[in-house]
């Protein structure tokens, strides 16, 4: 799911990597590849591990670096010497992965997008997001007829969530077109938080040299019922420096919600990179 269209006026072309969140896939991302294709932009949308059309099993997923490969591999492979600017953009727990690709390849990224995302920061570790979530909704329902999977493979017991019907109808697509809600209804798939992965327990991984290098920007789903604002808002404060913008009326899929807002945002980025 890419396209190879080079910059028009510059030998330095931009490129777009898109990251998906938790039980979803780079199908998400449909209507926003399409309008950054449209803009002259190129565009690669991944499938973490067991996600999307990838065709691993969740308990052959034995870690968090696993599950975030398929991201880590495409940034490892994209070009040295300046001729792309990188920017990644992480939805939800997408954030996470490309949290931790801008700590091993922060001389790659140009910028890094978290959209409603979970955004970790320098000294505290990474799981710190989603604890932090679960604080703050386990006592409100949020789950509602989402159901909880054991895991069970060579590194022991792991759990995970399936999405119900109803979760995603009024937690995350209650924005959203009833068609794009169909379509995400037949396509996730279990995911798996990692919430006991040593990577996500790690408080010295993320680095002020390396992932604290990178600039970033936030996008504040301001209608997100799942990861409110003020939750995403807590997470801007934890790092300092990063740049906001806001969607009115965008859902936790803002993507779907609002795709020519988001992709406004992000063609905006681009112009401030001068990447054209």
């Amino acid at each position: 799911m890419e396209s190879t269209q080079s910059s028009k006026s510059n030998s330095v072309r931009n490129h777009f990597i898109l990251v998906h969140g938790l039980c979803h896939g780079a199908w998400c991302w449909y209507k926003v590849i399409v309008a950054l294709e449209a803009a002259g932009h190129r565009v690669t949308a991944v499938d973490l591990a067991a996600s999307g059309a990838h065709p691993a099993r969740i308990d052959e997923v034995h870690s968090f670096e696993e599950y975030s490969r398929p991201l880590l591999d495409a940034v490892a492979a994209a070009p040295e010497g300046g001729s792309e600017r990188l920017v990644l953009v992480g939805h939800s727990h997408g954030g996470l992965s490309i949290a931790l690709t801008m700590e091993r390849f922060p001389g790659k990224v140009a910028t890094a997008v978290f959209v409603a995302a979970a955004m970790p920061c320098v000294g505290k570790h990474m799981g710190v997001t989603t604890e932090e979530f679960i604080r703050r909704t386990s006592s409100e329902g949020l789950l509602m007829d989402c159901e909880m999977l054991a895991i069970n493979n060579n590194q022991g017991v792991g759990v995970a969530i399936i999405m119900g019907p109803n979760f995603l109808a009024h937690k995350g697509y209650q924005q959203s077109p009833p068609e794009d809600l169909a379509l995400a209804q037949m396509l996730v798939r279990p995911g798996n938080q990692f919430v006991y992965d040593p990577v996500m327990k790690d408080a010295g991984l993320l680095t002020k040299g390396n992932y604290g290098s990178v600039k970033k920007l936030y996008v504040v789903a301001k209608a997100d019922v799942s990861s409110t604002e003020e939750m995403q808002r807590w997470m801007v404060v934890l790092s300092p420096g990063t740049e906001v913008e806001e969607i009115a009326g965008a859902d936790h899929a803002i993507m779907i919600s609002k795709p020519k807002e988001l992709c406004d945002v992000l063609v905006k980025i681009a112009n401030s990179l001068n990447i054209y």
